[in-house]
């Protein structure tokens, strides 16, 4: 039998570029989907049949009832905002319970880790990275510290562990002066969702997936934030916690690298981006306040307004690069649908030097700029290739000679058939 491979979708900028959609495009093709980093910061939306779902620790594969989603042992797991997810797709009347398994080696963001993350965030003032609030960084960091709890513990004597833990927090808040809070009806919820949580297959999940690979069974692994947010490889100190990059599917979820086949790369014909951090490409005109408004660019998790810019190869290279990215996904182009020009970030400078790789810090960078002609048309109803206008199949001639990767997928629409595949 041959044995199956583990396909990775990733955000290969800043995130927020529409995987959720193309995940649930994707699902019928796999066996599995499974999530390999991330929390609750993460909003995938989907949208079908009239009907919004916004999926923030749950796969996105959720919706397929033939499909087995998995949260691998790299996600962090705030179990009162799971608890939420779930119930609400249980009420639209689907199967969570069974279809879901959750690595028992997933770590456990506790009421504390918010509170936290308030405090850290307030200590660093004009500094601040501009988290989510959602308690992400410090149960990282408590997982780097070999202190944090993991899910397979609810499954023992969990409640000193859990106090243990909490006075830990509770004497670094007290050491940082922050002491005006009261999570006792948060932490009433939250232990109630550790209960939720034990109802579902808490397992070891890196044997079930390799179990599945060996059997010839084949895994989407659905990345969440973007390689820019990566811990390492990201425009740090403005970064998530965790591993948004193709290394991450790996360590994510248990599996060799000989494993990875496909790693589809998804970018937007433009670009945003959330929080704090350098933005070599960000716009403060109103064309910014055009591609915003047009793309509804609001955060899903947490409705803050997105930066926006033009499309950025410097970046895009670099992470393309970095993931060995093998197929390019280019998302919402019909946003641009009324620009007479469109522009390209080609290059950075800086002091009158030029770069087209990823400077070490992007602070203080101005973007080089090309232009071309926009399309000036309707996207939205296009469904196949032949239709395209005449500019924007230059547009994507343009990006992959740029690129020298294949765009194979194009998406003109939030909806499930605004999905053209090349």
């Amino acid at each position: 039998m041959t044995k199956g491979k583990v396909d990775a979708l990733l955000g290969i900028v800043f995130g927020d570029e529409g995987k959720g959609k193309v995940v649930d495009y994707f699902t019928p093709r796999y066996d599995l989907v499974a999530r390999f980093a991330g929390g609750p910061n993460a909003g995938h939306t989907i949208i079908f049949d009239d009907k919004k779902f916004v999926l923030r620790s749950i796969p996105s594969g959720i919706f397929d009832e033939g499909k087995t989603n998995i949260i691998g042992n790299g996600c962090v797991i705030a179990p009162d905002l799971f608890m939420y997810e779930a119930r609400e797709l249980e009420v639209a009347g689907y199967e969570v319970v069974q279809r879901l398994h959750i690595s028992r080696r997933a770590h456990l963001i506790l009421p504390t880790h918010r509170v936290l993350d308030r405090a850290y965030e307030a200590a660093k003032g004009e500094g601040k990275v501009g988290t989510t609030g959602k308690g992400i960084g410090p149960t990282y960091s408590d997982k780097a510290a070999r202190v944090g709890l993991r899910v397979g513990d609810i499954q023992g004597d969990f409640i000193p562990k859990y106090e243990a833990l909490k006075a830990r927090h509770l004497q670094i808040l007290s050491d940082l002066g922050f002491t005006d809070f009261d999570i006792t009806d948060e932490e009433k919820t939250w232990l109630e969702g550790i209960d939720y949580m034990r109802r579902f297959p808490l397992t070891d999940t890196e044997h079930e997936i390799n179990q599945a690979l060996a059997a010839g069974k084949n895994v989407l692994a659905e990345g969440a934030q973007g390689s820019l947010l990566d811990i390492d490889h990201g425009t740090y100190p403005f970064v998530s916690s965790s591993s948004t990059t193709v290394g991450g599917v790996c360590t994510g979820l248990g599996i060799a690298p000989q494993n990875i086949g496909r790693v589809w790369g998804i970018f937007k014909a433009y670009s945003t981006r959330v929080g704090s951090g350098p933005f070599p490409v960000e716009l403060f005109d109103e064309t910014g306040e055009e591609i915003r408004r047009v793309g509804k660019e609001f955060g899903a998790v947490t409705g803050r307004n997105r930066r926006c810019g033009w499309v950025d190869l410097v970046a895009l290279k670099y992470a393309i690069m970095v993931n060995g990215v093998t197929d390019l996904v280019m998302m919402k182009a019909d946003v641009l649908d009324s620009f007479k020009e469109i522009k390209v970030c080609v290059a950075y400078e800086k002091d009158g030097e030029r770069t087209e790789s990823m400077p070490y810090d992007t602070e203080g960078w101005a973007p080089v700029y090309e232009t071309l002609p926009g399309w000036n048309c309707d996207l939205t109803g296009v469904r196949a290739e032949a239709d395209f206008p005449k500019e924007y199949a230059d547009y994507i001639a343009y990006l992959e000679k740029q690129l020298a990767t294949p765009i194979s997928i194009l998406s003109v629409g939030p909806e499930r058939d605004a999905t053209i595949i090349r």
